[in-house]
């Protein structure tokens, strides 16, 4: 598991199908509607569609729940 704690933050590093900036765009204003304050984007030229999130009480399977409950994969990127 790739998770980073420094000053009480967190980084959480995910494996997606997501494909298209449409999606990733409409998947990262939901993530921020349940992770306010959070830095979050996808690398969608990435090989592994990278979901990257860094805030502050994150939880990892709050994440996977939200992407896969819109019609994705998503795991923690091991």
């Amino acid at each position: 598991m790739h998770t980073i704690m420094s000053e009480h933050k967190s980084v959480e590093v995910f494996k997606t199908n997501v494909n298209e900036s449409m999606h990733a765009h409409r998947l990262v204003a939901l993530l921020q509607q349940h992770f306010p304050g959070s830095r979050i984007n996808f690398d969608l030229d990435d090989c592994d569609k990278v979901l990257r999130v860094e805030g502050h009480n994150l939880r990892a399977g709050k994440v996977m729940d939200l992407v896969q409950e819109n019609g994705f994969h998503c795991r923690v990127l091991e």
